[in-house]
């Protein structure tokens, strides 16, 4: 169908806020798209962005709004790779675990693809990003891709640690975790990396919207403010990728949400209940963050 065509079949069925993929399944009247079903989606997606987008740390977050602006002492910016390095790996955890409890081998693979990533095969094709860090491609898949140790995501994470004078053995670890940290990663493991699929694509349709919502570009504002007060030079190419490949997913999450309802029957309150609770771990993330700067402001 044209595009043009697709845009007045949208419109003359009041249904013009729906993704491409979707439009295209409902003209082509595939199996369990229904315009009935369109109309509810609609629906249930105003009570999504009512309900679970404006969670608090989607529209503000205080530990991000006060790293951007570049104040950090240099222990706090060791305490705060400290503890995103450990969420970087118990990460790896709660995407196998998706990977694992993957219903179709689509969506196995779609799991398998950011696994595969963080540890190290590259996107194909690979190209250089900003900074001077050849950190590969945020397009592509990791099918004939290439992997290289250097190219895991923890190692970025380490390069900067070098530079803060911590070690290999000082990051990334559970033992280094602060308490709210691990409830965080714990939450992470328990729905985005659980057996329940609805529960899994809650969490994770939450956790895109909170890594698209704009917090990788406050944190990559304030290192770089930080490296130009201090004459440091802290590597970015870590948060640098992670906001141009975040930029690019949010379209993605979209399109997979309204793949679930047209497919699956969803329960509405479950899904914005677990997306919540999703939400509040990554809260309990940043708030611990938050606690533990103006600890260490008040030491030193």
């Amino acid at each position: 169908m044209q595009d043009n065509t697709l845009a007045d079949f949208a419109q003359k069925h009041h249904i013009e806020n729906l993704t491409l993929p979707s439009l295209l399944a409902l003209s082509a009247g595939h199996n369990g798209y229904s315009l009935t079903k369109a109309k509810r989606l609609l629906k249930f997606q105003r009570r999504i962005n009512a309900e679970l987008l404006n969670h608090r740390i989607i529209t503000h977050n205080p530990y991000t709004a006060w790293f951007e602006q570049g104040d950090q002492s240099l222990t706090q910016i060791k305490a705060f790779i400290i503890q995103f390095s450990v969420f970087s790996n118990q990460f790896l955890i709660a995407q196998l675990n998706k990977m694992i409890h993957a219903e179709t081998l689509e969506s196995m693979r779609a799991s398998k693809e950011i696994l595969a990533n963080e540890i190290g095969v590259r996107f194909k094709p690979t190209a250089p990003t900003n900074g001077g860090d050849a950190l590969g491609s945020t397009e592509g898949s990791i099918e004939g891709g290439i992997f290289h140790f250097g190219a895991g995501h923890f190692e970025w994470l380490y390069h900067i640690a070098k530079k803060l004078d911590l070690s290999f053995a000082d990051i990334g670890q559970p033992k280094h975790g602060t308490p709210s940290t691990l409830f965080f990663c714990n939450e992470l493991i328990r729905l985005y990396g659980g057996d329940d699929y609805q529960i899994s694509q809650a969490a994770s349709y939450a956790v895109e919207n909170w890594a698209a919502a704009g917090f990788w570009g406050q944190l990559i504002k304030g290192f770089r403010r930080f490296n130009e007060i201090n004459g440091a030079d802290l590597p970015l190419g870590f948060f640098v990728w992670h906001d141009q490949l975040e930029s690019q997913h949010a379209a993605h999450t979209q399109e997979e949400l309204e793949e679930l309802y047209f497919t699956l029957e969803l329960d509405e309150d479950e899904f914005i209940r677990h997306g919540n609770q999703m939400l509040d771990g990554v809260a309990a993330f940043w708030d611990g963050l938050d606690a533990q700067r103006r600890e260490l402001a008040a030491v030193h």
